[in-house]
């Protein structure tokens, strides 16, 4: 049986039955400290544990934030100490996700990796089989999944409303003319940077959840601003095997910003601005520790019709689901639980990867890449 696409066993390191899975989080910047941290500590059934970060601010951040938690300056001194931690989460630079994952695989210690595994989607099936000799629980945090506007058009596909779904259209673009520096901006290839692999994991997970293997991309990725190393300004262009087309941008760069969503369909067609408010109640300090979360106000709701555009006033509101990030770990932790399946698995990101390295070999030679079968 495949661990790290169908099920995990339970945590095989002698955790009581009945108390908290103890969570060592290896990474303390963003994505650590925004996403995990709080997600984890929201959690039933986890406890944040440890939290491994090299930078000293970092650390007394954490200290601050979870004072119940462990702080360690290395992920060398979380895994000397693996026998106590049910579950890794690798929250790091994306050129420390394969190693720090192979370690904690090898070491039989489930792991959750963020966005993007790997490199390549070699990489990301060799961790998949890696999971599954060891018979080892393996996922990946794509958090945008539980996204309000993506809950609730997956709510319109699903009964029908929009027709044949025809063209997909999804952004994530940004107003950010200056470089901020860090790895995520770096030219050097082992650090994985960039939008097409930053934004676009999300956005290709996405369409990939929404409408199944791509068969075709096609790929514009540009460098827009003055110093930038690598791509802030993207494009990418799926067909999918069923026939639709996912239209995809990603920007550092846009003066003015599109429609997070616009889907066109046989009968109606849905367009929603704005982007889910989760991010930005965990960047404030909120917590998802009880309801309303991840609600929105109705004047942001988006709009489903047809023949018209919001700005004329066609169509109808429709309300906006609210956004769901702690699903994520509420299914980590019934799988580590009772063997359900992963959340996300490995070989749905190597999926995505797929796209994202012909995306890449797309834009640099000027031809539309055809995945396989």
């Amino acid at each position: 049986m495949s661990t790290s696409s169908t099920s995990s066993p339970s945590p095989s390191n002698g955790s009581r039955p009945g108390s908290p899975l103890r969570v060592g989080l290896i990474g303390y910047g963003l994505a650590g400290s925004v996403f995990h941290a709080p997600l984890v500590a929201a959690t039933d059934g986890l406890v944040l544990d440890t939290v491994v970060t090299t930078r000293p601010d970092r650390r007394e951040q954490a200290r601050a934030e979870f004072p119940d938690a462990r702080i360690a300056a290395t992920a060398d001194e979380l895994f000397a100490r693996t026998p106590a931690v049910d579950l890794i989460v690798i929250a790091s630079p994306n050129k420390t996700h394969v190693p720090l994952a192979t370690t904690a695989l090898k070491a039989g210690i489930p792991v959750v990796v963020d966005k993007p595994l790997a490199a390549t989607a070699a990489e990301a099936r060799a961790l998949a089989e890696l999971a599954e000799q060891r018979g080892t629980f393996l996922s990946v945090f794509q958090n945008r999944r539980w996204d309000n506007d993506f809950l609730t058009l997956r709510r319109l596909i699903a009964t029908g409303e929009l027709g044949e779904i025809q063209r997909f259209e999804s952004r994530f673009e940004r107003w950010r003319p200056q470089l901020k520096g860090g790895w995520r901006e770096s030219g050097a290839p082992e650090e994985i940077g960039g939008l097409l692999y930053d934004l676009g994991s999300h956005l290709v997970d996405q369409a990939l959840v929404l409408f199944g293997p791509a068969v075709r991309v096609y790929a514009e990725t540009d460098t827009r601003r003055p110093g930038a190393e690598t791509d802030d300004d993207t494009f990418i262009a799926l067909t999918h095997a069923n026939g639709v087309r996912s239209h995809l941008y990603m920007s550092a760069t846009a003066a003015q910003l599109g429609p997070r969503f616009r889907v066109l369909g046989s009968s109606a067609g849905f367009v929603k601005y704005g982007l889910d408010p989760q991010e930005a109640a965990l960047r404030e300090g909120r917590r998802p520790t009880g309801r309303p979360w991840g609600e929105e106000p109705e004047h942001c709701w988006g709009t489903v019709g047809s023949g018209e555009s919001p700005l004329t006033g066609g169509g109808r509101p429709e309300p906006t689901a609210p956004g769901d990030y702690p699903a994520y770990y509420a299914a980590v932790a019934a799988a580590l639980r009772n063997g359900g399946p992963a959340p996300v698995t490995a070989y749905e990101a190597a999926h995505a990867l797929e796209v994202l390295e012909a995306a890449r070999r797309s834009s640099a030679e000027g031809v539309t890449v055809p995945l396989g079968n």
